[in-house]
């Protein structure tokens, strides 16, 4: 419910007519309990307020069956009893009650921030960059462009929390770090899977030194395993034809040659591990003293740093301690995959900008949003604070706007060059005009 409701009902019972008051006070979400409260016209004005108070007064109901049990007697004649509590009952039957539903929830703002920096502190006391990332992009990677309905198409979904899944062959180890996060899942109820699991790989490749992946965030999660995807989505490290191979697997989640060579530089951070893959060596003079676990085979030297450095050391293949799959060498043989290797060899910065545009992609990839327009938690930047977006400043009632609403005024604000955050300079000449004016028309008013 509204928070602050009360005293603003109070407030304009005194103006309005009860239905009114109702009318002005009910937002989308209210319940049509609350709506068949408002137009029963047979009642008097205190009664209604005084009836519908305890709809407002609580922040959290268990049911509206409690609600409407729990009113006081009222000069409400039965039928509008009866009236007030059908429409309760419709209500509860017309909206998802069960607790799956309620886990598949639009992840909170405030929570996502926090789980965020929650993460960044992991990565400093664990070195799993490398695993996050890749958890992110397995759980995304099961996407198919061909498949309209959710979540059957796959993607972004926090189905790769389930066992079944997790199980898969290409999935091996990523256990680990479903261990590593939910603790703080556990922490922030208000986030989903799918969200935190794409919120910890991209804050892994930013960490780590790559480049600000442009997230949304708002997810909606799987509500069980039967509705994970089927094995055999995700690529493989060594199939007999690489090029083939990988443009079978990217082209059906709807990337070309240069996202797919893009999302290989990721390449630079971890290492592979043969009792997981079967490919690398099981330790090298970079990998065993960690940090971390140590072991594996890594493809960089500094396989904790998010830089260019795959796509050098992949062209010179000189270090045998360092690791090239058929998947990594077809990326300088292919003369398609070759331009964009060559080009991020030589420019990290223009790898920074394609990956980061890529990543942003593959995280969006089968997610159904809520709100369909994602959640930004980007608001918050470093740097320069302006003044936050208040709309009361902009209103002159009670209540706060609805996002529709502040994008609106944002508009119009803008398109005159200006912005709610920093409003026009005033025009002080006009100003005086118009307070003479007034001053003219309340003269005139009171000759009359």
């Amino acid at each position: 419910m509204l928070a602050g409701t009360l005293p603003a009902v109070r407030f304009l019972g005194r103006v309005l007519t009860a239905d009114q008051v109702m009318a002005e006070r009910l937002s989308p979400s209210t319940s049509l309990s609350c709506i068949g409260a408002c137009f029963l016209r047979s009642a008097s004005k205190r009664a209604m307020i005084r009836s519908a108070l305890p709809l407002f007064a609580t922040r959290r109901l268990s049911s509206l069956r409690a609600v409407a049990a729990s009113l006081r007697q009222s000069p409400l004649d039965p039928v509008h009893i009866r009236l007030f509590q059908d429409a309760g009952r419709r209500s509860l039957s017309s909206s998802p009650g069960s607790a799956a539903a309620a886990r598949s929830a639009a992840s909170d703002p405030v929570q996502l921030r926090s789980a965020r920096e929650d993460i960044r502190e992991l990565l400093k006391t664990t070195f799993c960059h490398p695993i996050l990332v890749r958890l992110g992009w397995h759980d995304s990677g099961t996407y198919d462009k061909n498949i309209e309905e959710w979540p059957q198409r796959g993607g972004a979904n926090g189905s790769l929390r389930y066992d079944v899944e997790l199980k898969h062959g290409a999935n091996a180890g990523l256990v680990n770090a479903l261990k590593l996060l939910q603790p703080i899942k556990d922490k922030y109820s208000g986030v989903t899977y799918a969200d935190l699991f794409q919120l910890a790989s991209a804050t892994a490749v930013e960490e780590a030194g790559g480049p600000k992946i442009p997230m949304k965030y708002g997810r909606v999660d799987v509500i069980g395993p039967e509705q994970c995807p089927e094995e055999g989505k995700l690529p493989s490290a060594g199939p007999p034809s690489p090029a083939d191979h990988l443009r079978e697997v990217f082209y059906r989640m709807g990337f070309n040659d240069k996202e797919i060579v893009a999302l290989s530089g990721a390449h630079t951070l971890g290492r592979s591990r043969p009792e997981r893959s079967g490919w690398g060596k099981s330790e090298t003079k970079y990998t065993k003293d960690g940090p971390g676990a140590p072991g594996g085979q890594s493809w960089t030297v500094q396989w904790l740093k998010f830089d260019n450095s795959y796509f050098k050391d992949i062209k010179e293949q000189k270090d045998e301690d360092l690791l090239v799959l058929p998947t990594d060498a077809i990326l300088f043989d292919d003369p398609s995959f070759k331009i964009y290797s060559e080009k991020y060899a030589q420019d990290q910065d223009s790898f920074f900008k394609d990956y980061a545009e890529a990543h942003s992609k593959l995280s969006n990839l089968g997610a159904k949003f809520d709100p369909p327009e994602g959640i930004s938690i980007d608001d918050d930047g470093k740097g320069s604070n302006p003044e936050p977006f208040q709309a009361a400043k902009y209103s002159s009632g009670k209540r706060e706007l609805s996002e529709a609403m502040k994008q609106k005024i944002r508009r119009e604000y803008e398109a005159v060059g200006g912005s709610p955050d920093k409003p026009l300079k005033s025009n002080y000449f006009l100003n005086i005009m118009i307070v003479v004016a007034l001053l003219a028309f309340l003269t005139s008013l009171l000759g009359n």
